[in-house]
Parts: structure tokens; C-alpha cells; sequence
């Protein structure tokens, strides 16, 4: 099931990525800028973090403040991976995948391993 990822502020001024399902947001994490010697670094975190250490709950949408129209894909595919615990490919990673069949793209032979 394909779901509309949204980046969001909250009238308590939070930063909230989370799905968007039927007018709420579902499984939010909060988006908080940590300062680092190299600059900001952006750090995800379930919603009700320290008491909460999942992705759950549901944020009814009379509490958004404001919509950001452009969530970076980089930021899309972080939540995605934190929310399913599943790691996402990027088209980069996907060109990679015609060395695994072998020099020139032939699938390599493996009926001489398994003999004795």
C-alpha cells in the first residue's frame, strides 16, 4: 500500500514527517536539527520519544500549522526505512546489479562446485 509522506509543522512548532491517511497523520516521527562542528545534522525520532520508541499514533490534521510542499526524497526514504524496518534501493543501487551475473552478464556456472 502506497502511502503520501508529508513534512509538516505543528502548531507547538514541532517538524513532523509522517503518512497521510484519510485527514491524519499516522506513524509520525519528529525532525529535530541537532548542531554538529560541520554544520546541522537532521535526526528522526518517533513522536513521542523517550516514551515511545516506535513509529505508532496518529496526529489529527487540525494541528498542522503549516505544509512544507517539498519533501526532500533523501528524507522520504529515511522515514520509510525507520517506519517498516526495511531498507530501501536507490535507482543508483539497482545499476550495480548486472556485475552479480557474471563477466559480460552471462550467469556463471555453478554445477561445478556442487559436484563431488
Amino acid at each position: 500500500m502506497a502511502y503520501e509522506v508529508k513534512l509538516v509543522k505543528l502548531i507547538n512548532g514541532d517538524m513532523v514527517l509522517a503518512k497521510w491517511k484519510e485527514g491524519k497523520l499516522v506513524d509520525p516521527a519528529t525532525l529535530q536539527m541537532v548542531p554538529t562542528q560541520g554544520g546541522v545534522q537532521m535526526v528522526l525520532l518517533p513522536f513521542g520519544y523517550p516514551f515511545d520508541t516506535e513509529l505508532e499514533g496518529e496526529i489529527d490534521a487540525k494541528h498542522i500549522l503549516y505544509e512544507y510542499k517539498n519533501v526532500p526524497e533523501e528524507l522520504k526514504t529515511k522515514y520509510l526505512e525507520a517506519s517498516s524496518n526495511l531498507t530501501l534501493s536507490s535507482p543508483a543501487d539497482l545499476r550495480n546489479l548486472s556485475g552479480l551475473a557474471g563477466p559480460k552478464g552471462k550467469v556463471t556456472d555453478f554445477s561445478g562446485l556442487l559436484k563431488k
